[in-house]
């Protein structure tokens, strides 16, 4: 029986993660990271303090799964980025009502 040895980081609630971070578990483009942001699909922790300079952006760990999940939504039904942005606001507003609903039983 052959072995995988897998090498990971356990991410948390705090942990933050850099532009360049991002991009490279994402293995992603710095440009495609920033054209989220700007279409509102992805928001970086310190977007309104008084640095505005990418390179210095932070994103909470629950951004890994939303770029992962909106490269799914571009890859596999070829939805644009304002698709992907309005599709994972719908995906969280579901996920919300799902969290209220199991509260309420």
């Amino acid at each position: 029986m052959t072995q995988k040895i897998l090498n990971g980081i356990l991410l948390d609630e705090q942990t933050e993660l850099s532009l360049h971070d991002l991009c490279v578990a994402c293995s992603s483009s710095e440009q495609w990271i920033i054209e989220l942001v700007e279409e509102g699909a992805l928001e970086p922790v310190n977007l309104h303090t008084t640095s505005y300079q990418q390179t210095e952006w932070r994103f909470s760990a629950d951004s890994l799964q939303k770029v992962h999940t909106a490269m799914r939504l571009q890859r596999d039904l070829s939805i644009n980025l304002a698709g992907v942005a309005l599709a994972l606001d719908l995906l969280e507003e579901i996920e919300a009502l799902e969290t209220r609903l199991k509260c309420l039983k």
